[in-house]
């Protein structure tokens, strides 16, 4: 069996499309479409995203406002720089790049953000609209995956969707998502981890698998149901080398994969345009 490769590549650049010519309509109507981002600390892959991101919006028209602050700064200097962007009306939205470090407490600096500004759809405000099905920024990378399985027309709803990991940012998010009754989704949701018992028995059962725990190698070909569609999420680094959580040999069994790089990355990217965009429609 030869895998139909999940291409986030393509799917993100039809979407950028689609929110560049919202972002002309709001410049055109004198409306400030800003990013500000907040960077703490010296992680390079942190900075490279962030890069990234800059780069994205600077490609269909939206301005960026960035604040880095060194490995030293306080919990008070970061909320300082977010209540500053908060106040500030030429930002639209804002992103603290994730993980912080060592010793910050995340979810004070999360709660800080304004809900209203919120491109990363993490503030605990924005993650109780998902819960209750609310409209709202939905989390970057859930949303992410499941618009790009919807894209390769994966059938999600109704089958059983294995998640592995429960991280804030992809695991918990994506389980709500997925278990909800809306376009895409609907499925029987079940969640693992590496902490469960016969972990591989239990992701065997997956019509879809999405792995994101940030182990390199985790899911092999072994714990694949033949024609399953499955979403490598989670990433670690060997040197500069980006790992995946999916084992390159899982092609072999899978219906549907992710490439180990331009699948859910460029997603993740295009849905927090997708978020600046809708923010910034909905200042007054």
């Amino acid at each position: 069996m030869s895998a139909e490769l999940l291409d986030g590549e393509k799917v993100a650049g039809r979407m950028k499309m689609e929110v560049g010519d919202r972002v002309a309509r709001l410049i055109a109507s004198g409306r400030s479409v800003a990013l500000g981002t907040i960077l703490v600390g010296e992680d390079g892959p942190s900075e490279r995203y962030v890069a990234m991101k800059h780069a994205d919006c600077a490609e269909i028209g939206i301005e960026s406002a960035h604040v880095h602050l060194g490995p030293s700064a306080t919990q008070k200097e970061i909320i300082a720089a977010i209540s500053t962007m908060n106040d500030d009306p030429a930002v639209a939205s804002i992103l603290v790049q994730l993980p912080l470090p060592e010793g910050i407490n995340e979810e004070e600096v999360l709660l800080a953000v304004d809900p209203a500004k919120d491109a990363d759809g993490l503030h605990p405000v924005n993650l109780g609209k998902l819960v209750m099905g609310a409209p709202g920024p939905l989390p970057c990378t859930p949303a992410g995956i499941v618009e790009l399985l919807a894209a390769h027309k994966v059938p999600v709803e109704g089958k059983h969707v294995v998640v592995i990991g429960r991280g804030l940012t992809i695991g918990r998010p994506l389980a709500l998502l997925l278990a909800m009754r809306r376009p895409g989704c609907n499925a029987a949701v079940t969640v693992v981890h590496t902490g469960v018992d016969d972990m591989a028995s239990l992701v065997r059962e997956g019509d879809v698998v999405v792995a994101a725990a940030g182990v390199a190698g985790l899911v092999t070909k072994e714990m694949i149901k033949p024609g399953a569609a499955v979403v490598g999420a989670g990433t670690s680094w060997e040197g500069k080398r980006l790992l995946s959580d999916v084992a390159e040999d899982v092609s072999d069994v899978a219906g549907w994969i992710t490439p180990r790089i331009g699948g859910v990355g460029p997603m993740t990217r295009a849905m927090l345009l997708r978020n600046a965009v809708l923010a910034a429609e909905r200042l007054p």
